[in-house]
């Protein structure tokens, strides 16, 4: 008997794995943030990445590491450093609902930066997704009603950085494959983690490794189940999936960390979503 699952159900799959990922990667990020520096979460991180890679890369051919773009590579990876940096850090000290939706403002900066890096035409619905996308942002940081809090800054600084590294990986997608692409984030980031972390290093204890390994493993699962249901449904249905981290990390902050339910960042994630929904209508109408 073949299989009969609908397409759409199959990628439904796909997001749960991605939503269980990106929220297991925050606990086990925020469990770590109590005794290992930024630095050291994100070396560990590439450290397992690569692993993981070279065993991939031992069963597909190592030739594909081959490539005439390295100085793009070195420059797209620098961006998602200071991206994840940001995001582990912003884990410290905001709550976690909070991190997640400043980090929905990433489709913003890469559709402004795209126009000017890329060329990219700034059509009606983009200008919309950038308008709405500012204002949920604004509806969420409330400048002028409370102080800015440093670790939000930071997050919002690590979605412009994960902008450029989004612009710089098309440019990539079209001269390497996958595996080449993540390999080069692995080998150029671990260094990038390792060199600040000796200053401050402290050996991870027993109970920490756990935490390690969930968050290098998961930081590799949830960005191949998101790529895996892109591929079976539009990005218009994936964005609105994907919009349930911000609910279910709210709740997870609420019942393991007592962090409370701030109904600013729910409206103005909100309000980042409908805006993202409204370009990617309008882009799949103008590909059809």
């Amino acid at each position: 008997m073949g299989n009969n699952k609908h397409p759409a159900s199959i990628a439904a799959l796909w997001m749960v794995g991605t939503l269980v990922s990106f929220m297991t990667m925050a606990i086990g990020g925020r469990e770590l943030s109590d005794e290992l520096s930024t630095f050291q979460i994100l070396f560990f991180r590439s450290v397992i990445g690569l692993l993981v890679i070279s065993f991939l890369l031992n069963r597909s051919g190592w030739q594909q590491v081959r490539t005439p773009a390295i100085s793009i590579h070195f420059v797209r990876n620098l961006a998602h450093y200071c991206g994840q940096f940001g995001w582990f850090y912003g884990l410290a000290f905001i709550p976690l609902a909070e991190v997640f939706a400043i980090e929905f403002t990433v489709p913003v900066w890469t559709a402004l930066l795209a126009v000017f890096l890329l060329g990219e035409r700034l059509t009606l619905p983009r200008m919309t997704a950038i308008g709405l996308g500012i204002v949920g942002m604004l509806i969420i940081l409330r400048p002028g009603l409370e102080v800015m809090k440093p670790a939000a800054l930071a997050v919002l600084g690590g979605a412009i950085c994960y902008a450029i590294s989004h612009i710089k990986t098309k440019k990539l997608a079209h001269i390497d494959t996958p595996l080449c692409i993540l390999f080069y984030m692995t080998v150029i980031q671990l260094p990038l983690g390792l060199i600040p972390a000796l200053y401050d290093w402290k050996t991870p204890s027993v109970d920490a490794w756990p935490w390690i390994l969930m968050v290098g493993l998961t930081a590799m699962s949830a960005h191949y189940c998101l790529t895996r249901a892109m591929k079976l449904i539009d990005a218009t249905v994936v964005v609105s999936m994907d919009f349930l981290r911000l609910p279910l990390i709210a709740a997870v902050g609420f019942l393991f960390y007592g962090e409370p339910l701030e109904w600013a960042v729910l409206i103005g994630a909100l309000v980042m979503l409908i805006g993202n929904y409204i370009s990617n209508r309008a882009e799949k109408r103008r590909l059809n």
